[in-house]
């Protein structure tokens, strides 16, 4: 399995550089081709510049100078290699501190950089459907998020102060993985590293390694696909979850494997 990890980790000190790293070595014990991807040691530029597209200034939507780039081949060499990885890759990680209840920016930055129109979003099928939400650019991958956070787990439960962990992760698995075609897994959640509490960072390793132990064969959360459940006007068919207005909505209920309190996910223990 040829996998891309891409780590948001702030400091080479980390506990999320750390995690990455781990994550990198138990996947090549495993057999499998591993390229890990550490953006702030790499100085990767978190925002879209008109140099990304071989222009002075950007006069038009950037998906234009995205489409219009790649068809000349005035991409940016930088974003071009980001890009190659990620086509070769079956399974993508995306490795971060869960900062402000997101990804931190230098990452947030990659996919508004690598996943161009017409590249990663942007396309239709031959009967000129969108393909997004399941049958996306990157039909037949994967996707991984394993992520941290100070907090107590209690505090990202569905009561939590902060929200679900479920919730929080939604426009990452949804939005960016599912909706690109990559099929997301259940997520690594590690919650309350900043709680006295917390077992320690052998324990968290421990956890990462066994995460990854069947990542190839593991079941991925089961979003609806956008052709099959959904209206023309793009929502959800009334005979799905009616009276509900829920983020779980958009999961096939009977197969919803329930990530907050499963072990295998890591998402029920303080991390």
């Amino acid at each position: 399995m040829q996998t891309l990890i891409v780590s948001a980790a702030p400091s080479a000190g980390s506990l999320t550089a750390d995690l990455a790293a781990t994550a990198e070595s138990t996947l090549r014990e495993q057999g499998h081709d591993a390229v890990l991807l550490d953006l702030p040691r790499l100085g990767w530029h978190p925002a879209v510049r008109p140099s990304d597209y071989g222009v002075e200034t950007l006069t038009g939507p950037v998906g234009t100078h995205a489409s219009d780039a790649a068809a000349a081949g005035t991409l940016h060499p930088e974003v071009v290699r980001h890009q190659e990885l990620l086509r070769r890759a079956d399974l993508l990680v995306l490795v971060f501190p869960l900062w402000w209840a997101g990804m931190p920016a230098v990452l947030k930055g990659w996919v508004d950089r690598v996943f161009t129109e017409g590249f990663a979003y942007g396309l239709r099928d031959a009967a000129g459907n969108p393909r997004k939400y399941g049958d996306g650019a990157f039909a037949g991958k994967r996707g991984l998020v394993l992520t941290t956070a100070g907090d107590r787990a209690e505090a990202f439960s569905p009561r939590g102060v902060n929200g679900h962990i479920e919730d929080l992760l939604f426009p990452i698995n949804h939005g960016i993985l599912w909706y690109t075609g990559i099929e997301p897994l259940a997520p690594l959640t590690l919650l309350g590293v900043d709680s006295p509490v917390w077992p320690g960072i052998d324990d968290a390793r421990a956890r990462v390694r066994k995460r990854f132990e069947n990542l190839d064969t593991d079941e991925p959360l089961p979003y609806r696909r956008l052709l099959d459940d959904y209206d023309a006007r793009r929502r959800l068919l009334d005979e799905h979850s009616p009276g509900r207005s829920d983020l779980a909505i958009h999961l096939r209920p009977a197969e919803h494997p329930a990530t907050t309190g499963a072990a295998p996910t890591g998402t029920s223990s303080p991390r």
